[in-house]
């Protein structure tokens, strides 16, 4: 028995020394195996050294069990305790690998591998390998002698002899030599097969790269060929043989256990094609059927085993194609659907711990330096290398990736390549998944050198290394074109222009030359302008490409360059707040319209900010703000003309505002195009173009009066909206439809009343469409009575005498939207109370009404549909647009709107709300019916904002139509997806109007 106070001591002293169950490890250290040392300070220390002290001291024990009689363990002991470089190796082993525990445990001599320590044995070859397994026999035999030639890798590694680099590389020779003994064991039991063919294995992936983990599938392709005049059929039967034999003795599990997989699906046509094919069957393949990512994969072919000629000859073969598949057609776009396939298949509940497919991991750096070795290799071969470490060097130095961010992700990677090493070397399981537990995190930690707090150190470290790779990942593609075009001189430029065009079509770029000379023009000297615009640049390259129409991103970005460049905050903003540059990025690719408002006024890129400063940032401002904005710049100015081009001003901001709101909360993922609430979006970008227009009006009225007549007018004056203005729904380009409405002040002149009301009219009308450079505001009124041959304004009794004695059923209809918006809010008020019972009638609509308002709007669809339009793709008038969504809500108003006061709105979605919760339309219609319209706004809003015009169809040219796409939802390619999905929603909701509206 330990006396109480001496395990005390000794406890504490565990404890000291990193061992996380004290108690197991004194009685380990008790054990008789360790009898005569246990005390040793020198053995306590190497063992608080370790990654997991408790895994170490349990491994020696089971290794002191496992020697065949009391003379080798002392032997062992002995050797331990007086020779560091075993002590450190073997511990250090044990301490991080349960697995290579149970090895050693299994096979009680193999620890003689780890003695010796002399400059041959620190950086062993294929050749050094081939020898320790030149004994193997059979897969069983082959088995023990892999792992004895892995324990001697593992115990460099954790020691430190080794960096990562340094070992992928052996693990990769390892596997070299153990492809090559499986081949020959292969052969000795198949003599004659050997005889008929030549067999080369090629390695690929981590192998082929010389970056290889401790457990992966071993990548391979076979060539196979005649030998000796041999028939080709049987030659080719014979190397499938083989070769099938040889991954059998890899893959197959035995009494040791397995190697590896040994994986051959990289090959032709997959699991679908042969397994050995001859040179020539190779080439053609690759010449005519290959897709994007079998010349990726091919970057790190590397002849292995078997017959090195006939590999070396498969490679020469195929690497013009390789250095050939940057100029394939959609090359960019295919590699990028790959990397998001390989994102959206990992399971949700992994993304966070994935280590090499997750984002900021792995993959990343991969990714990212292939697509480069692609690009730029056709015409640099020193970039050529299978191993990603060497590739992103060969980048630096090249000058296509900055020394700083190579080195960014260089460190980056390393440190996950030995996170991912560790995570394998526990139980030499094929993993990439970072473990839960605090002792697996504990034990990786301390095996990366984290002592102080292992789990929060590791997790902190990664998180931060992860956090370099995501941001340096895009940036990766572009900092090095941005640097060459800077570091030139003039003359120099004709020499980088191939190398730069190439990399700027590889992005999307339709017009290389003009990019080039944008990015010259934009970063080139030696001023703090052009620094700034060097470290922008390269991120604001990738969000331009992220567009269908990156030239014209680039183009507006340096017009409003050069027109903010000397201002002071303009760079700052871009470079110091996140969003803004970004969102600059987005707003400028995106279309024309938003484009054209901020270069009449490229001072509104401060609202692109985060919002903190006095513009509010993208936030869709009141109108009550805006109106008041708007009188007090009209109350400044100097006449009427002059007030009214204030309030266009501000107008014109607002519109810019809105439209970048609206293209940044619309660029969603092309995976998943209704993320978004599409529905809050219409609404809120329709509720803000009607603010800033009633606004504008407002000012407009003040600016008026205010030059013509003072303070006062001699009648009262309001302005009610109507359409899609008095519901809060305009768009972009929509005109202001509206009715004009007076009533003479008490002992005023009515003839001077009408004549006041008249020239106040005609001069808003006038001024609001002066040309200038602010976009224009029509006023249209031809909703009013007797339409165009009516007066343009009429006095409240006037309303009241027409729509008593000669108002028809359209005219209730159009007035379901009559809001006031500017005036007198009075006037405005009582004009509501004179209008309600002609658009809620009480009782309802008579058949005859009924059936007229059918009749008007089935003329109004054969009518009015311009001449050769698609019916199916027709936002306004189009089988399912928004016609027939508004006609049948608007009869649901008319006929329900006096019993049931939630549809006395003038909003189309806040009625069709209330029909459903009135049970005057199914839930499943309704949602039907709101999808549609939602759909259709949409649709007319980025037609808008991507042709500067407005239109009721999609666009035909190619690139505004993906532009429109890419506003909606959809990515590259996808085009056709959004044309159809248009068609469906769009045939559903005629479906359900077919019913509602004309009665089925």
């Amino acid at each position: 028995m330990t006396a109480p106070g001496r395990r005390s001591s000794t406890f504490s002293r565990l404890l000291r020394h990193g061992f996380t169950d004290p108690s197991a490890a004194e009685r380990l250290l008790e054990s008789e195996e360790l009898s005569g040392v246990r005390n040793d300070p020198v053995l306590l220390d190497a063992l608080g050294a370790t990654a997991d002290p408790n895994l170490a001291l349990l491994g020696l024990v089971r290794l002191l069990e496992a020697q065949p009689d009391r003379t080798a363990r002392r032997v062992l002991l002995d050797t331990l305790i007086a020779a560091k470089p075993l002590r450190d190796r073997l511990l250090g082993v044990l301490g991080a690998s349960a697995a290579l525990g149970d090895h050693l445990a299994r096979h009680a001599q193999d620890w003689q591998a780890l003695v010796t320590y002399e400059p041959r044995d620190l950086h062993p070859g294929v050749e050094e390998f081939e020898r320790g397994l030149a004994e193997a026999t059979d897969p069983v035999s082959l088995r023990v002698a892999y792992r004895r030639c892995l324990l001697s890798i593992a115990a460099r590694d954790v020691c430190g002899t080794t960096d990562v680099a340094q070992t992928a590389a052996e693990l990769a020779d390892l596997a070299t030599a153990t492809l090559r003994a499986a081949l020959a064991i292969a052969r000795a039991a198949a003599p004659e097969d050997a005889e008929l063919c030549r067999l080369a294995v090629v390695a690929m992936g981590k192998c082929g790269g010389h970056e290889l983990n401790y457990v992966s599938d071993v990548d391979v392709i076979f060539v196979g060929e005649s030998a000796d005049g041999a028939d080709e059929q049987k030659a080719i039967r014979a190397a499938t043989r083989l070769a099938s034999h040889m991954m059998r003795i890899c893959s197959e599990t035995t009494v040791e256990g397995s190697i590896w997989p040994v994986d051959a699906n990289l090959r032709p046509e997959g699991r679908n094609g042969p397994l050995v094919r001859t040179l020539s069957s190779h080439l053609a393949y690759y010449q005519r059927w290959a897709k994007t990512w079998e010349f990726q994969a091919l970057l790190k072919a590397r002849p292995v085993a078997g017959d090195l000629e006939l590999g070396e000859a498969y490679v020469t073969a195929l690497e013009p194609l390789v250095w050939k598949a940057a100029e394939r057609e959609n090359f960019v776009t295919d590699v990028q659907r790959m990397r998001r396939r390989v994102v959206e298949n990992i399971p949700a509940a992994e993304v966070d711990r994935q280590l090499k497919l997750g984002p900021g991991g792995l993959r990343d750096v991969e990714f990212a330096v292939q697509m480069l070795q692609l690009v730029h290799g056709r015409g640099d071969t020193s970039l050529r290398s299978g191993t990603t470490l060497d590739a992103l060097g060969a980048l630096a130095a090249g000058g296509y990736v900055g020394r700083t961010d190579a080195a960014g992700l260089d460190a980056a990677y390393r440190f996950l390549r030995s996170m991912e090493h560790r995570i394998q070397l526990y139980r030499l399981r094929r993993t990439h998944l970072v473990p839960e537990a605090d002792d697996d995190l504990r034990r990786i930690g301390r095996s990366l050198g984290l002592r102080a707090d292992p789990v929060a150190e590791l997790n902190r470290e990664w998180r931060r290394h992860a956090a370099v790779v995501r941001r340096l990942h895009e940036k990766l593609f572009y900092r090095p074109l941005l640097d060459a075009v800077a570091q030139l001189a003039p003359g120099e430029i004709r020499l980088s222009a191939d190398a730069a065009r190439e990399r700027l079509v590889a992005l999307g770029y339709a017009d290389p030359a003009a990019a080039l000379r944008h990015l010259e023009a934009l970063a080139s000297g030696v001023s703090r302008k052009a620094a700034i615009q060097r470290t922008l640049l390269p991120v604001l390259l990738g969000w331009f490409a992220d567009s269908a129409d990156p030239d014209a991103g680039l183009l507006n970005f340096r017009k409003v360059s050069d027109a903010l460049g000397r201002t002071p905050w303009y760079l700052r903003l871009l470079r110091d707040e996140g969003a803004a540059a970004e969102n600059l990025a987005r707003v400028l690719s995106a279309g024309r319209l938003a484009p054209d408002l901020l270069m009449r006024a490229p001072e509104a890129v401060s609202l692109l900010g985060d919002g903190d400063g006095g513009a509010g940032g993208l936030e869709a401002r009141e109108r009550a703000h805006l109106e008041q904005e708007i009188l007090a710049a009209v109350g400044r100015a100097d006449g009427a003309q002059q007030g009214v081009t204030a309030a266009r001003g501000v107008r014109r901001r607002e519109l810019f505002r809105t439209a970048a709101m609206d293209i940044v909360g619309s660029y969603g993922t092309e995976a998943s195009p209704a993320t978004a609430d599409q529905g809050a979006l219409v609404d809120l970008v329709g509720g803000a173009v009607s603010d800033i227009t009633a606004a504008t009006l407002a000012g407009t009225l003040r600016a008026v009066v205010r030059e013509g007549w003072g303070d006062t007018l001699p009648t009262r004056f309001a302005v009610i909206g109507m359409g899609r203005f008095g519901g809060h729904e305009l768009g972009y380009g929509s005109d202001a439809d509206v009715l004009f409405v007076h009533e003479p002040r008490e002992g005023a002149d009515e003839q001077e009343a009408g004549r006041a009301a008249n020239a106040v009219v005609s001069e808003m009308r006038r001024l609001l469409q002066l040309p200038s450079a602010d976009p224009p505001l029509l006023i249209d009124a031809d909703l009013r009575p007797e339409g165009k041959t009516g007066p343009l304004v009429r006095t409240l009794n006037s309303y009241e005498a027409y729509y008593r004695r000669w108002s028809l059923v359209w005219e209730s209809q159009a007035l379901l939207r009559a809001e006031p918006v500017a005036g007198d809010e009075e006037l405005g008020r009582r004009f509501l109370e004179l209008v309600d019972p002609l658009r809620y009638p009480v009782g309802g609509l008579g058949d005859d009404a009924v059936r007229e308002i059918r009749r008007i709007k089935a003329r109004m669809e054969s009518e009015r549909m311009p001449r050769g339009a698609d019916s199916t793709l027709h936002t306004k008038l189009g089988r399912g647009g928004l016609s027939d969504v508004e006609w049948t809500v608007q009869l649901l108003q008319l006929q329900h709107g006096h019993r049931e006061p939630g549809l006395r709105t003038t909003r189309t979605r806040e009625a069709l709300a209330a029909a459903r919760e009135a049970d005057l339309v199914s839930a499943e219609d309704a949602a039907i019916l709101d999808e549609a319209w939602v759909l259709a706004t949409r649709v007319r809003n980025a037609v808008m904002l991507v042709r500067g015009r407005a239109g009721d169809t999609f666009p035909s040219h190619g690139r505004e139509l993906a532009a429109v796409g890419r506003y909606l939802g959809y990515g590259p390619g996808h085009v056709g997806d959004m044309l159809d999905d248009y068609r469906r929603i769009t045939r559903r909701a005629r479906a359900v109007v077919d019913e509602l509206f004309y009665g089925g």
